[in-house]
Order: structure tokens, then C-alpha cells, then sequence
């Protein structure tokens, strides 16, 4: 447990600073840069501490000059974390409405513009959701996205939720599919405990959502990508 308890403080430590002081500055500027910065170092200096390394592949492959949609799959609570300190620019996630109300995390989710999901499956609900990430998207900002909806609980790939296609045909932005393994090993689903080891990070080719008829041939597109970056034993 001496990693994740190094991992934790480590969160504390770089945390409550940058809260204190950059969530304040958000709201009398308007700028969430600094505060997106520093999560970053939080998120990137707690995996160093905890002997999560990540390791990056494809980053040349991600258009610099327009918003993209990070689709990537999700197997393991630090996925987020390696994700957020890769990704080149600023990007918004998905993230569960409960999650954004939590005391001071929720403001500075909401500062940085994170997107709220019911997983009531109310078709309203989700509408909603799917506009605010185009809004989002249309002022540079990246999305990204854990397409199987939740963690696999062995690491094999489930299937896909339809919302992030409907946002990609919607907006035209380029997806970016991301195939992550190695963090299904360092901290597994249902389990507080961090191993040390190699977070593999792969960034794949950039696919027009505007050259497929529908979502469907879409997402098998994405799949296949991100399925290509994979373990074999985990593409089933």
C-alpha cells in the first residue's frame, strides 16, 4: 500500500495548493490555464512518485490545429491520470454527475468545463450532455472519452456506448483513438493497491467521423484501431 499512500499525498500535497490558489484566480480572470497546469503536474508527479511510468507513442499523429475526441478504452482508475498528462493542449472528459458535486474537486471540474453524464439513460439527459461537449469542442477544447462507458474488470475490451459517436458525427472533429494497457496491472478494478510499472499509452491515426454513412461503421473503425494498440488477450 506504500505507493498508493505515496500516490494519495502526493495529491494532497500538490493539491490543496493549487486549489486554493488557482481556483480563485479562475474565477476572477476567467482563465482556467493555470489551474488546468497544475492538475496536470498533480495528476503526472503523483504516477512518478507511485512508479507509474508512462510511456507514449503516436503523439505526432494528433492535429494540432482543431479540437479532437480522445476515444479511448478503460482499464483501470489510472488510465484517467496518464491520459490527462499526455494529451497535448487542454482537454475536457465525460464525467459522472455525482462526481461534480464534490466540495472544491466539482468547482474546479466545472471551472475546467468537464461534462456531466446520467447514466440514467434518459435519452434528455443524454441530448444535453452531448451538446455541452460540442460547445466545448467548438472553443478548441478536447474531449476525451472512455467509449466502453466504465473499466473492464479483467482488462478485455467491452462494448461500446453509442454517446460519443453521436457527438462525432454531430461535430465533425477528428477522433483519436488511444489504446492504453499496463495500468489493468498497476491497479486493478476493485482494488486500492499500486504496482509499479509501465502505463503503454498509444495514440493512433486521426479518423474523419465525416467519411462514414453512420455511427455504427464509425465505431467499428475506432474499435479496430484501438484494438490494433492492444494485447491480443484483450481485444476479445
Amino acid at each position: 500500500m506504500i505507493r498508493s499512500l505515496l500516490f494519495l499525498a502526493n495529491m494532497v500535497i500538490t493539491g490543496i495548493p493549487s486549489a486554493l490558489l488557482f481556483i480563485p484566480w479562475c474565477w476572477i480572470t476567467g482563465n482556467v490555464l493555470p489551474l488546468y497546469k497544475a492538475t496536470r503536474f498533480m495528476l503526472s508527479s503523483s504516477c512518478r512518485v507511485a512508479g507509474v511510468r508512462l510511456r507514449a507513442q503516436g503523439l505526432e499523429r494528433i492535429p494540432r490545429d482543431r479540437a479532437c475526441i480522445f476515444m479511448s478504452n478503460h482499464v483501470s482508475n489510472l488510465d484517467p491520470p496518464a491520459l490527462i498528462s499526455l494529451i497535448p493542449g487542454r482537454t475536457s472528459a465525460f464525467m459522472k454527475r455525482s462526481l461534480m458535486n464534490l466540495p472544491i474537486l466539482g468547482t474546479g471540474f466545472r471551472q475546467g468545463e468537464f461534462i456531466a453524464v446520467d447514466r440514467s439513460g434518459n435519452p434528455g439527459d443524454a441530448q444535453r450532455s452531448v451538446a455541452e461537449a460540442q460547445r466545448v469542442l467548438a472553443k478548441g477544447t478536447h474531449i476525451t472519452t472512455f467509449v466502453e462507458g466504465t473499466r473492464s474488470p479483467d482488462g478485455r475490451m467491452l462494448p461500446f456506448k453509442k454517446g460519443p459517436f453521436f457527438l462525432a458525427k454531430a461535430s465533425g472533429a477528428p477522433c483519436i483513438p488511444v489504446s492504453i494497457y499496463g495500468t489493468e496491472a498497476m491497479l486493478r478494478k476493485g482494488s486500492l493497491r499500486i504496482h509499479s510499472g509501465v502505463a503503454q499509452v498509444i495514440f493512433h491515426d486521426p479518423i474523419d467521423p465525416n467519411s462514414f454513412a453512420t455511427r455504427e461503421e464509425l465505431m467499428r473503425a475506432v474499435r479496430a484501431a484501438i484494438a490494433s494498440g492492444l494485447p491480443e488477450w484483450m481485444r476479445t
